[in-house]
């Protein structure tokens, strides 16, 4: 490590800084805790492309294909994954249910309403077509 006595500034190298840090800043980056130019500024890294070979070397990232590489799992944790995600559907499903039941309720209480107001006015608001009128209410309907 070189000091220059005039700046205070230090110019560090690769090797100044440790393999678990330097995992533990990907570690970081990966995850969304920091952006890159965030961990320049936290750290003190030298420059941000320090960073960015750090990515390349000890991340998940293919920078070859431009893809994320799927680590492999251990069971406990696709266990848990599972797990969560069965919950999530469960969750999902009693809400379904729950707003298809809201729902049929409505419908009865529609019902209800209606023959209360046909009952109570003697007009008739459901409307029973008998196949012929309805073909010919279709025919009118064409014309105009």
């Amino acid at each position: 490590m070189n000091t220059s006595v005039k700046t205070g500034y230090t110019k560090r190298t690769q090797k100044d800084y440790s393999l678990s840090f330097k995992l533990q800043v990907v570690e970081e980056i990966e995850s969304g805790k920091l952006d890159r130019l965030s961990a320049h500024l936290k750290y003190g890294i030298q420059a941000r492309s320090t960073i960015t070979s750090w990515l390349r070397k000890y991340g998940t990232f293919d920078w070859e294909n431009l893809s994320v590489v799927n680590v492999a799992k251990t069971p406990e944790q696709r266990i848990v994954e599972l797990e969560a995600k069965v919950k999530l559907l469960e969750k999902q499903k009693a809400r379904a249910e729950h707003l298809a039941e809201r729902a049929d309720k409505k419908v009865i209480i529609f019902d209800m309403l209606v023959d209360m107001a046909e009952k109570e006015y003697d007009i008739a608001i459901r409307k029973n077509y008998t196949p012929e009128l309805l073909n010919a209410s279709k025919k009118n309907k064409k014309k105009q």
